[in-house]
């Protein structure tokens, strides 16, 4: 196991989301620390749905620029998942067990095929294990 997290969608963001500026700290604090120690990962499709809501769905769309920057040197470098015939029958797998969307299994696989014990994510269940994988929602109090 890796002592890398794995990131959903949502939570990275919440990095750049000023309508709710807890999460938006939060995310922040993470983001930075992760980066700092390596401890952080992504697979192509949070690359792909952050590049998507950053150019549509944003309050003030990021500029062209600003995103290929963010995509190049932040999220490129901590990307260790891409699609592959493994990746597609995880998430079946995944989607059987769970009834998740296949998106959101597809996240999941990902996490698994990276060998990280801990993903974030604020969509799907807070302390659920699927594999080795711990889902943890960041913006939650820590559990007992």
């Amino acid at each position: 196991m890796s002592g890398k997290v794995f990131w959903d969608t949502n939570v990275l963001v919440y990095a750049f989301d000023a309508s709710s500026p807890q999460k938006r700290d939060t995310s922040r604090v993470l983001l930075r620390e992760g980066i700092r120690n390596g401890a952080i990962c992504f697979s192509w499709q949070v690359i792909q749905e952050f590049a998507n809501v950053a150019l549509h769905k944003f309050e003030r769309p990021m500029p062209i620029a600003e995103l290929k920057n963010f995509v190049d040197n932040v999220l490129f470098p901590h990307c260790d998942v891409y699609p592959s015939r493994t990746l597609y029958a995880r998430a079946l797998e995944i989607h059987a067990k769970t009834q998740y969307r296949f998106y959101d299994c597809l996240i999941v696989a990902g996490a698994v095929e990276a060998g990280v014990e801990t993903m974030y994510s604020e969509d799907l269940q807070d302390g659920r294990r699927i594999g080795s994988v711990r889902i943890v929602n960041p913006f939650q109090p820590p559990r007992p």
